[in-house]
């Protein structure tokens, strides 16, 4: 059989309801609604933490962000460490199966030379390296409110830095990643490419044309749908070029966002109103930062033709961890090669069987969270950023109450007894693995 070819599209904190096939009405996304008819949406697919950087590790890397040594947001000085060299991703894993690798877009795994894509397995790439840019100059503005660090323009080609002011980076990212597949198609060898967008995440900008496609919606709604608007029109351009280039058949695409949608801020311009704030995690509790739904829970859809039958809804369970095996299995490797917390999930998109996953784990600063089956316990969730822990305890039924908004603690205190020892079980051993093993790294 042919190796297939390999998409994965990150979003950035794009919530759970914003895409019209999760139930957005207010907008649509119809290359995003394309992927979803002819493969599978997934209900309960999950980040592997609530913030951008450990989120990315985990999905490149098929571990939980502790095991992967990225726990926390990563800086945006040009000095900053990010992934361990040591900690192998999916593009490193594919290359030695004849894979062609590529990624456009956001990494947000280190600055620091050592750190950048080059040295995560990426032939070629293009993009920015810090949390977040102006859509426009390409400058890293955040993280500078304490004066000890210079705004810095941060747009990079192949470890080279560029300059083209002016252009918006979601169309930016779009012709590079159109253009690869062309050139990539020509050669023998399959590839993987790597497109993280940055959108919807702060600063909130997108042309004219796209705001123009939601005159009715409310300003904050507008520039949110925008933005994601302009994304969904990228997905259809990929699209477009595997289908010309006769390759779409034997293309696996993976979709989903890093994390739940932001309620900081600095994503708005009126900090005075009482904010909607744009984007929308649906009937979710919770944000990013948050291990309640809203913060890990996300819009996800896989496509590969010639292998996964189209239409689905899945309801089981999984993770970003999943995609480092699944797809390194479909490619002919050895997941068992590596360390890996993630599962491969093929058969069950593929096949229809179960979850592979008995629990999953979640940490964040005093938050841990873990799903068993419907069974979801917090500790110390926090709705937002720096709120206080809404509950030191909180378990839902998740098929009955996706919204968490029933706590069941005093119902059932053996399952509370179970799963808090489960997930102080795994919390310690990320803990001891963190200070013995993998220093913090800045």
């Amino acid at each position: 059989m042919k190796k297939p070819n390999f998409i994965v599209f990150l979003t950035d904190d794009q919530g759970y309801g914003d895409l019209s096939c999760m139930g957005a009405t207010d907008f649509r996304t119809p290359h995003l609604d394309r992927i979803a008819a002819s493969g599978v949406r997934f209900t309960d697919w999950y980040s592997n933490c609530p913030i951008c950087s450990p989120s990315r590790a985990s999905l490149l890397t098929g571990r939980y962000p502790g095991n992967a040594g990225v726990r926390s947001i990563l800086a945006g000085h040009r000095t900053a460490l990010g992934l361990p060299q040591e900690t192998p991703t999916l593009a490193a894993a594919l290359k030695p199966l004849g894979y062609q690798t590529a990624m456009f877009g956001k990494w947000h795994l280190g600055l620091a030379e050592g750190s950048r894509p080059e040295n995560h397995g990426f032939d070629e790439w293009f993009g920015f390296l810090a949390g977040c840019i102006d859509y426009y100059s390409h400058i890293f503005y955040w993280g500078m409110a304490d004066g000890k660090q210079d705004p810095i323009h941060d747009l990079w080609e192949n470890g080279r830095e560029i300059y083209d002011n002016g252009r918006y980076f979601t169309e930016m990212i779009t012709e590079r990643a159109v253009d690869y597949v062309h050139r990539a198609a020509k050669s023998e060898s399959p590839f993987f490419l790597y497109v993280p967008y940055n959108a919807p995440h702060y600063p909130m900008h997108a042309p004219q044309k796209y705001l123009d496609r939601f005159p009715d919606l409310s300003w904050d709604r507008q520039i949110m749908a925008a933005m994601l608007s302009a994304v969904d029109d990228s997905v259809g351009a990929i699209l477009d070029a595997l289908e010309q280039e006769g390759i779409a058949e034997d293309t696996a695409i993976f979709f989903q966002s890093d994390n739940g949608p932001s309620r900081e801020t600095r994503n708005w311009l009126d900090g005075t109103r009482d904010p909607y704030y744009g984007g929308s995690g649906g009937k979710l509790k919770g944000h990013k930062f948050s291990l309640y739904e809203g913060g890990i829970r996300m819009p996800a859809l896989m496509r590969w033709p010639a292998r996964i039958p189209g239409g689905q809804v899945i309801r089981e369970t999984g993770a970003a961890m999943d995609i480092f095996p699944t797809f390194l299995k479909a490619a002919g490797g050895d997941p068992s090669a590596y360390e890996l917390d993630g599962l491969d999930v093929m058969s069950m998109v593929a096949d229809g069987t179960p979850t592979p996953h008995d629990r999953i784990f979640w940490e964040m600063g005093e938050q841990t969270a873990v799903r068993q089956g419907p069974w979801k316990l917090v500790l110390n969730g926090e709705l937002v950023e720096g709120a206080p822990a809404e509950d030191a305890v909180h378990l839902a039924n998740l098929d009955e109450d996706m919204a968490e908004q029933i706590n069941l603690k005093d119902e059932h205190p053996q399952r509370i007894a179970e799963l808090e020892e489960a997930a102080r079980t795994w919390r310690d051993g990320i803990e001891h693995r963190w200070r013995d093993e993998r220093k913090p790294r800045s």
